[in-house]
């Protein structure tokens, strides 16, 4: 399952690389939308997932790191709104300067690719 997430994610990384800042806010507001919508799967589906992991002896530390609750995806919800609501890094030129031979540099920022995140 973890593999096909991460091809999923490296496909729409892929098409995101070239999208305009708009879109892009604009799927960032829809993946907010689908967390608050589907938010009663998620908990339980996190309700699963805390049993699991108490019955293999999580501490309860651990445990309370993978607990969610209505906070917690509000949290969430509001970090992928703020996100796109930030001017949008793509093509912006971090610094630029000239080599004694005329030659222009630029350093510009360019998406990378897909980026793994474990929410604790």
């Amino acid at each position: 399952m973890m593999t096909e997430f991460g091809r999923n994610a490296r496909a729409a990384a892929a098409e995101l690389a070239f999208a305009s800042s708009e879109r892009k806010a604009t799927a960032l507001i829809a993946a907010a939308d689908a967390v608050w919508r589907r938010r009663s799967e998620i908990l339980d589906a996190n309700t699963l997932d805390l049993d699991a992991a108490t019955a293999k002896g999580l501490t309860p530390a651990m445990l309370d790191r993978l607990r969610l609750d209505d906070h917690r995806l509000r949290g969430i919800i509001d970090g992928l709104r703020q996100i796109a609501e930030q001017t949008d890094p793509v093509g912006r030129v971090l610094a630029e300067w000239d080599r004694p031979n005329g030659l222009h540099i630029q350093r510009v920022a360019t998406p990378l690719g897909v980026i793994g995140v474990i929410y604790e």
